[in-house]
């Protein structure tokens, strides 16, 4: 595995300099040093830091058995930072900068957030942004749960030397995620399409298997959604997972995206496909779109007529022995999160 070349930038270390930056941002917050000796001291600092990085590859090593033992809830409403792409895009008012997620989230309510890399593209190695990151989210008690990677290349390309170069680029949003105390990045398994069922699983499952490497290093898990074409086909997903065959590979079933071709109407069972996928999952996405009141458990998509049955779809999640992060991804976020919140009324009983 070749040495990355932005490493150069960082002399005294990666997570050392991030460390040295949140160590500034916090001596700024209190310049009397009595006052800030009270508050927090430098080795307990470094302490706390060490032990969120820690933590974040031990949720991602653990898997779905970790969160919802003893006692806690059966699951924990995350926000899925797609649910309001249009703001960050600035395509939608009021806009939205990258660093303000946290404090959306917290508005709305919810402690749990997914980054998109795409509203952050230039700042995967910016030590001083990510240290504002986590110096946001810990203001808002909000908890980073992982980072969504597009744009930066097929894993499952034909060519190995282009496919390595795809796992490569990754590696700086790994190196990010553990920064920030995610428990894992999500990426694609696409490959070519024009190739067989077969010939995409082994190029997917090659490529992502260089990155789990990679990942499990840093303790983090690397896990795949499904995402259109064969990646949205449940049989096929998991295929690839057992060609990986690695603790810290896994899914992020995605309760929507089982569009293999969505405009010719070639569609894979949402809720079969989500079964399959749950053995391996370390994340959930609760996709939505309209909501109706006089079906208070569905959600539909008006645009191409398929509708999710919300009872059904958290006890096939539930049944498989996930008590992990479900992830809002709708632009009705309030609507969204209302829902989880009765189903998980509706279920609390059963799964005591």
């Amino acid at each position: 595995m070749s040495t990355r070349p932005y490493r150069t930038e960082f002399p005294i270390g990666f997570f050392g300099a991030l460390m040295l930056v949140n160590w500034r941002i916090l001596k700024s917050q209190f310049p009397d040093q009595a006052a800030m000796n009270t508050a927090f001291s430098r080795r307990e600092f470094i302490r706390k830091s060490t032990i969120a990085v820690a933590a974040g590859g031990a949720l991602a090593a653990a898997g779905c058995a970790t969160v919802g033992s003893g006692g806690r809830p059966l699951y924990r409403i995350s926000l899925a930072q797609w649910s309001l792409n249009r703001r960050f895009f600035k395509r939608e008012e009021p806009h939205l900068d990258n660093l303000d997620f946290a404090k959306t989230a917290r508005g709305f309510g919810i402690d749990g957030i997914e980054y998109v890399n795409q509203f952050f593209m230039d700042k995967a190695t910016d030590v001083e942004y990510l240290a504002e990151l986590n110096n946001r989210a810990a203001g808002e008690g909000v908890q980073n749960v992982l980072i969504m990677i597009d744009r930066e290349g097929n894993l499952g390309e034909p060519d190995a030397a282009k496919r390595k170069q795809a796992v490569e680029k990754h590696y700086k949003w790994a190196d990010a995620a553990r920064v920030l105390g995610c428990h894992s990045i999500r990426v694609n398994a696409r490959s070519d399409a024009k190739l067989s069922y077969n010939e995409q699983m082994k190029l997917a499952a090659d490529g992502l298997r260089q990155l789990t490497e990679y990942c499990a290093r840093l303790g983090l898990g690397c896990i795949v959604e499904n995402h259109g074409g064969l990646s949205s086909n449940g049989a096929w997903l998991v295929g690839v997972m057992r060609e990986v065959n690695h603790p810290m590979c896994g899914t992020l079933p995605d309760f929507g995206n089982f569009g293999i071709d969505p405009d010719k109407g070639v569609w894979y069972d949402r809720y079969l496909g989500v079964k399959e996928m749950m053995p391996f999952a370390k994340a959930v996405s609760a996709k939505a779109s309209s909501f109706d009141s006089a079906r208070p458990w569905i959600t539909f998509d008006e645009r191409y007529g398929q509708e999710t049955d919300y009872l059904k779809m958290m006890r096939i999640v539930l049944d498989a022995g996930y008590r992990g992060w479900v992830g809002i991804e709708c632009p009705q976020v309030a609507e969204t999160k209302a829902l989880l919140e009765r189903v998980h009324e509706r279920l609390a009983s059963e799964y005591s």
